[in-house]
């Protein structure tokens, strides 16, 4: 028999897999960017990912964690907005 926690941690990442979200999602605001640009959501933690999406300076996303254990080893967010649910560089979302 599988440990309990062990299993929720394996539901959790096949809802988050799944684009639901299990927990509370911090909000962030995008900033550090000229004022007329915007944030690319990616796929994948990775600037080569293709792009899902883009996030205007200034708007609201929801992030549900962050991690630098990426081929860059730069920090990516798994963020949603609106309805899409991808991957933005950590240094351009300010908790809000």
């Amino acid at each position: 028999m599988t440990p309990r926690p062990l299993r929720s941690a394996a539901a959790l990442g096949l809802l988050l897999a799944a684009g639901g979200t299990a927990w509370a999602a911090d909000p962030f605001r995008v900033e550090g960017l000229p004022r007329d640009d915007s944030l690319t959501i990616r796929e994948a933690p990775d600037a080569g990912a293709p792009a899902l999406g883009q996030i205007p300076v200034g708007r609201r996303v929801l992030g549900f964690g962050c991690t630098s254990d990426t081929p860059s080893g730069l920090t990516w967010c798994r963020v949603k907005f609106g309805r899409t649910l991808g991957w933005a560089r950590r240094r351009y979302l300010t908790p809000d």
